[in-house]
C-alpha cells in the first residue's frame, strides 16, 4: 500500500503556479511569451515601417531578414494565444527553395527549447507509480501521461464533476476564483490512457483523493532534442515507408502482454508517433507537409482542426504549436486538386521570399563561407579576397530582383538596401512591390524568384576546389562570376530565368567594376579611405561653395559633424565641374538640381546618423573615383597606363608601392592584389 503524504507533489506543483515559480500556459502562449518578451524595435523595410523581434537577431547564425514572415508569424502565435481562429490552424512557410524555410522554423525550436530550460518556464507532467500493485497492469509498475499532459490538467479531471475540481484547486493551493478562471481557459479533458487509468486508481482507492494522489509522481518533460520530445520534426517519406502510424503511434504487442483489459487504451504506444511527442504544450515541424500521401495529409486535417490523436473513436487532446514548409511547386500541385481544399483553408500561408538586402546578404554570405579558417587541398591557408563577398552578395540580390519599367535593377538593389538611387525615392520602390504584389502567381512578386542560399553555398564549393584557387592559395572574387555562370547554366531549368541571371551577372560585374576603381585610388593614395574623404570633399564643398563667409581665396569653415571640430577646406570648383560633368549633368539647371537633392540628402542623414559617408551613393562614388583616376599622373598617362606599361622603372615603382599598400592596408594577398591589378587594367566589364 502506498503511503499518503502530508504535501503530495501534485500538490507542491499547484501552489509553485499559484505563487508563480513555475507556469501553465499553452504552447502558443509559451512562444509568445518568449518572443514578446524581448527586445522589439521599429524598422523600415522597402518603405515600410514594420517590427524586428531582437530575439531572433541573437547569436552566432542568427536569422537574417525575413521582416514581414517573422511578423506574420509572431502575429499567428499571439492570435491563438489570445484565443483567436488561429489556435485552430497551421502555420505554414511556402517558398523557393534555399531562402531559409526550415532554417527559421528550427531556429525557432532552439529558442523554444533554450526558453523552456530556464526553471520558471519548465514544462512538467505526471506519471502514476505502483501501477503492479493494481490488477490489470501486470509488471508495469510506472505508466507516464503518453502526451506529456501538464499536472494542471490532472488537476482539472480529479473528480468527475467540474465544481469539485475547482473547490480542489481553492482549497489545496489557495487559487482564487479569477485564478481558476483563467486556469480554465487552457482546460482539456485527460487523454484516454490517463483518464482510464486514474478511473482504476480512483476504484481502487474507494474515491479517497489522498490515497490516489499517493499514485501520482511529478517528472519535468525531458529537453533532449534527439528524443524529439517539446520540439519534433516530421519530414515527408516516400508513399510507400511512410504511414500514419509516424505521427499517431500503434498498438503496442510488448503492453498487451501485461495489460489484460483489451478495452484499456493504454495499449496505445503513442509515443512511436512524432505528435504525441509534442503535444504538452511543445512544437511539431512538418517539412515539406505537402509531399505526404493523401491519407496523412487527413491526419493532418483532423489533428490540426480538433487538436487531438484519434486512434479507433480513443481521443488524446494535444496542445502543439503546428509549423509547416513547403516548395512552391509542391504547394501549387495540391492546390491544383480542389478536393483537398480543406487542409489548405486550416493552414495560415505565409511565403517566404528571398533576401532582397545586399547589405543582410553580406552575413548570409559569410555563413556560407563559412567561419572557419579555408584552405587549400595541400592544408595551406587560403585567403579570401576582401571584395569576394561583396560581389557574391550583389550578384545573389541581382538575381532576386524582378524587372521593372520603374526602376533600374541597381536603382532597386540600392533602395531595396535602403540607400540612395538617385533621384528615385523608397516610394517608388514600394509601388512596385505592391503592383507585384498583385500578381496571383507568386513566383513573379518581389524576390520570389531567384538564386538561393543553396546554390550561393554551391558557386562558393566550385571556387574553392578551381586549380586557380590552390595554386594562388586565395580565393579571388572575380571567379565567383564564373562560378554562379555553371550553376545558372546547371541548376536553372526555366530559359527566361537563365537567361534574366546571366544578364544580372553582367551587372553585378560592372558593379564590382566600380568597387575595384575605388580600391585601386586608395591604394594609388596609399590611404584606405582616400575616395570616401574626396567624396565627402565634394558634398562639403557644394554646400559651401554658396556660403555668406565664404572669403575670395574659396576658403570656407565648417563644423565637422562627426567630430564637432573646426575644419577649413578650400572650394575646387574645376574638381566640382568635373565630377558633375562625369554625372552628365550639363546645364546649370541640372547641376543645381543635383546639389539641392545631395544638400537634402546630407540634412536627412547627418541628423540621424553623424557618420554618413555617401558611399552608399554609387554614381558620386563612381564620379569622384573617375575624375581622380583619370588625371594625369607625374606625366605617365592615366592609372590604368601606368600599371600596365611597367617598362620604366617610376611605373614599376608605383605598382610595387600599390602591391605594397594593398597587402599591409587594404587586406589583399600577393595573388589577389595581383589579379585585381590586372583585372582593373583591362576593359572588361565597363558600364
Amino acid at each position: 500500500m502506498i503511503k499518503n503524504n502530508t504535501e503530495n507533489p501534485l500538490v507542491e506543483h499547484l501552489k509553485a503556479i499559484k505563487n508563480q515559480e513555475r507556469s501553465f500556459e499553452n504552447a502558443f502562449q509559451g512562444v509568445s511569451r518568449m518572443i514578446l518578451e524581448d527586445k522589439i524595435e521599429k524598422v523600415v523595410v522597402n518603405g515600410r515601417t514594420t517590427y524586428d523581434f531582437k530575439i531572433f537577431r541573437s547569436g552566432k547564425r542568427h536569422i537574417v531578414g525575413l521582416y514581414d514572415e517573422i511578423n506574420s508569424f509572431v502575429s499567428f502565435v499571439k492570435d491563438a494565444a489570445e484565443g483567436g481562429s488561429s489556435k485552430e490552424m497551421a502555420f505554414v512557410l511556402v517558398g523557393e527553395p534555399g531562402n531559409g524555410k526550415t532554417y527559421f522554423i528550427e531556429y525557432v525550436c532552439a529558442l523554444y527549447r533554450r526558453f523552456l530550460s530556464e526553471e520558471k518556464n519548465r514544462k512538467y507532467t505526471f506519471r502514476f507509480k505502483g501501477m503492479d500493485q493494481i490488477s490489470g497492469y501486470g509488471k508495469l509498475s510506472a505508466i507516464e501521461s503518453q502526451t506529456y499532459e501538464d499536472p494542471m490538467i490532472l488537476a482539472m479531471n480529479l473528480f468527475e464533476e467540474e465544481s469539485a475540481n475547482k473547490e480542489f484547486l481553492a482549497k489545496t493551493a489557495e487559487f482564487t476564483e479569477r485564478e481558476i478562471e483563467i486556469l480554465y481557459e487552457n482546460y482539456r479533458p485527460l487523454g484516454a490512457c490517463s483518464a482510464y487509468i486514474l478511473n482504476d486508481i480512483r476504484t481502487y482507492s474507494n474515491g479517497k483523493i489522498n490515497q490516489m494522489l499517493g499514485f501520482v509522481q511529478i517528472v519535468p518533460v525531458p529537453l533532449i532534442e534527439s528524443l524529439g520530445t517539446i520540439t519534433g520534426k516530421y519530414p515527408a517519406k516516400d508513399k510507400i515507408t511512410s504511414s500514419s502510424v509516424d505521427l499517431l503511434g500503434e498498438e503496442s504487442i510488448q503492453r498487451m502482454l501485461h495489460i489484460t483489459d483489451t478495452n484499456n487504451p493504454f495499449r496505445f504506444d503513442l509515443r512511436r508517433g512524432a505528435l504525441a511527442r509534442v503535444a504538452g504544450g511543445g512544437i511539431h515541424f512538418s517539412d515539406e507537409v505537402f509531399k505526404n500521401k493523401k491519407d496523412l495529409i487527413q491526419v493532418y486535417l483532423g489533428v490540426i482542426q480538433n487538436r487531438v490523436i484519434e486512434i479507433d473513436g480513443y481521443k488524446w487532446p494535444i496542445d502543439t504549436l503546428i509549423l509547416a514548409t513547403s516548395n512552391n511547386s509542391e504547394f501549387n500541385r495540391f492546390l491544383a486538386e480542389k478536393e483537398e481544399s480543406p487542409i489548405v483553408d486550416r493552414c495560415r500561408i505565409c511565403y517566404v521570399a528571398h533576401n532582397t538586402d545586399y547589405h543582410l546578404q553580406e552575413i548570409l554570405t559569410q555563413y556560407a563561407i563559412g567561419s572557419e579558417t579555408k584552405t587549400t587541398f595541400s592544408k595551406e591557408k587560403l585567403h579570401l579576397d576582401p571584395n569576394l563577398n561583396y560581389a557574391t552578395s550583389v550578384a545573389v540580390i541581382l538575381t532576386r530582383l524582378p524587372r521593372s519599367e520603374k526602376l533600374t535593377p541597381v536603382e532597386t538593389m540600392k533602395l531595396a538596401a535602403g540607400e540612395v538611387a538617385g533621384e528615385k525615392s523608397i516610394k517608388t520602390l514600394a509601388e512596385v512591390i505592391d503592383t507585384l504584389g498583385q500578381d496571383p502567381d507568386i513566383t513573379k512578386r518581389f524576390g520570389q524568384k531567384g538564386l538561393g542560399q543553396r546554390n550561393l553555398g554551391r558557386a562558393i564549393q566550385l571556387v574553392i576546389e578551381s586549380s586557380e584557387t590552390n595554386e594562388g592559395k586565395c580565393m579571388f572574387a572575380y571567379d565567383i562570376f564564373k562560378a554562379l555562370n555553371r550553376i545558372v547554366l546547371d541548376y536553372v531549368t526555366e530559359e527566361s530565368d537563365r537567361g534574366k541571371y546571366l544578364e544580372d551577372l553582367k551587372i553585378a560585374k560592372g558593379l564590382y567594376r566600380e568597387k575595384i576603381m575605388t580600391e585601386m585610388f586608395n591604394a594609388y593614395m596609399d590611404e584606405p579611405m582616400a575616395i570616401k574623404k574626396d567624396v565627402m570633399n565634394y558634398v562639403n564643398m557644394i554646400i559651401g561653395i554658396d556660403a555668406e563667409n565664404l572669403g575670395p581665396d574659396k576658403m570656407w569653415k565648417y563644423k565637422d559633424p562627426q567630430t564637432r571640430e573646426l575644419k577649413a577646406i578650400k572650394i575646387d570648383e574645376r574638381f566640382i565641374k568635373s565630377v558633375e560633368e562625369r554625372l552628365e549633368l550639363q546645364t546649370e539647371e541640372q547641376r543645381e538640381t543635383f546639389r539641392t537633392a545631395i544638400r537634402k540628402i546630407y540634412g536627412q542623414k547627418i541628423s540621424v546618423n553623424p557618420n554618413y559617408d555617401f558611399m552608399d551613393n554609387l554614381e558620386l562614388v563612381k564620379a569622384v573615383t573617375e575624375v581622380r583616376l583619370k588625371s594625369d599622373i607625374a606625366g605617365a598617362g592615366s592609372l590604368v597606363g601606368a600599371l600596365a606599361n611597367r617598362t620604366n622603372e617610376e611605373n614599376q615603382k608605383l605598382y610595387d608601392r600599390m602591391l605594397t599598400t594593398m597587402r599591409d592596408k587594404l587586406g589583399y594577398c600577393p595573388t589577389c592584389a595581383q589579379k585585381t591589378i590586372e583585372y582593373f587594367c583591362t576593359q572588361e566589364d565597363e558600364n
